[in-house]
């Protein structure tokens, strides 16, 4: 298992799956050897190593070497590759290769082709990079840590290392939006699979509790700007409370929501005890992110806990509430017909509402956002217990991890080096 860990001090989701998937498949009986570098090292590199660092997205000699020397003594079946950079680069896709190891990869973000890895600058979705050799769009626009000349070092590493993407045996990709993503950067569907992450079960569900709960990081992306302007269009009271988790650039905003209005409250950074409490005292969770959002995983908490999820229709939110249907994408589809009382949680859907199996999609506008919110607090109870169902049945640890463990038996099977 290679990862380059993300720093301590910024919070990563990415970090927690790695480290779970470690735990779960050595609980299932899988021996698995961490290859893992930090982030956090780098301040305390020597001198020379850290003249070194500029290169290391493009080819890690440390990393390739230490690399090597595992693979050379415990011979593993597979070499499961998250997050590359900048310690251990892709290159270690070809020091397994020359060892006749085969590879599979997660796909987190898009940095096949972004060199931020979120399709979004500047406040809005941006892919001005696909398609391109080199990606010159990131360099004028300092897309890498705010720093041109970062931005062009990533964006000549992809460059240099298409190559090596192309060659990675098995991609695992999140959701199915991942997936889309990887066939238009070239990867045949016979070496594609989709497996989403998984997390911890809570137990039992608590009975649905009222209003929603927006919970995550308090930044531009997450789109807590937009559900605000759509819950402003509600009389205040009229949806219950809206309760808000969270932290970072944008905490003023919800703060001068919750003094604004009655009806909001902030509930600033949570622990696990507090996460659950404010998922037992909600009925919906929100997920109004206004970018391609991979695979928020405060979707699959919502879900574990029994609660059905309103999300816009980007990224892998669709995929996670079920709502994914290609043949009828959100926002297009005719709106469903309630032939059941008012009140019972069958409600008309507005045009360009879509019901999944355990949520509802819109558009990422605030005039769809705002007509979705009444739909969402009506059907809250019926959709509940399918909420808990659709984790059940695909994001329950046991269910992953036995897919996960199926991906490494199919790839070392049929891959021969």
């Amino acid at each position: 298992m290679a990862h380059n860990r993300y720093r301590e001090a910024q919070p990563s989701g990415e970090n927690t799956i790695v480290d779970a998937e470690i735990a779960q498949l050595t609980a299932a009986g899988v021996e698995v050897l961490p290859f893992l570098r930090s982030s956090d090292e780098i301040p305390a590199m020597s001198k020379p190593a850290k003249a070194l660092l500029p290169i290391s997205p493009i080819w890690a000699p440390k990393a390739q070497h230490d690399l090597d020397r595992l693979l050379t003594e415990h011979r593993p079946d597979v070499l499961h590759l998250h997050n590359p950079y900048p310690l251990l680069s892709p290159w270690v896709v070809r020091t397994a290769h020359k060892r006749g190891v085969p590879v599979v990869q997660t796909v987190h973000n898009y940095r096949q082709v972004c060199s931020s890895g979120l399709y979004f600058r500047d406040g809005v979705i941006c892919q001005d990079c696909r398609g391109r050799a080199l990606g010159v769009p990131a360099i004028v626009h300092r897309c890498y840590r705010g720093s041109r000349a970062q931005s062009a070092l990533m964006a000549t590493t992809l460059a240099v290392h298409r190559p090596t993407w192309k060659s990675v045996d098995r991609y695992i990709a999140l959701t199915t939006a991942v997936a889309d993503h990887l066939r238009d950067y070239g990867i045949p569907d016979e070496r594609i699979v989709v497996k989403p992450n998984a997390v911890p079960d809570p137990g039992t569900p608590a009975p649905p509790g009222d209003g929603f709960l927006f919970m995550g990081r308090l930044s531009p992306e997450k789109g807590l700007d937009l559900l605000l302007t759509a819950w402003r269009r509600h009389p205040v009271g009229s949806l219950g409370p809206l309760r808000i988790a969270g932290d970072g650039e944008l905490r003023p905003l919800a703060e001068a929501a919750a003094a604004d209005r009655p009806d909001v409250v902030y509930l600033g950074q949570l622990d696990r005890p507090g996460v659950r409490a404010a998922l037992a005292d909600s009925a919906v969770v929100l997920a109004t992110s206004t970018w391609h959002d991979v695979l928020p995983t405060v979707i699959i908490e919502a879900l574990a806990s029994g609660r059905p999820v309103l999300g816009t229709a980007l990224g892998g939110i669709p995929y996670l509430v079920g709502a994914d249907d290609p043949r009828e994408p959100a926002g297009t589809g005719p709106a469903e017909v309630a032939t059941a009382a008012p009140g019972d949680g069958h409600v008309s859907l507005p045009t360009g509402v879509q019901r999944g199996e355990a949520g509802w999609v819109v558009a990422p506008d605030a005039e769809a956002l705002a007509a979705a919110l009444p739909v969402a607090r009506a059907g809250a109870a019926t959709l509940a217990p399918a909420a808990r169902t659709r984790y059940e049945r695909t994001f329950h640890p046991d269910v992953v991890t036995k897919r996960l463990i199926d991906i490494y038996a199919d790839v070392a099977r049929t891959t021969r080096r």
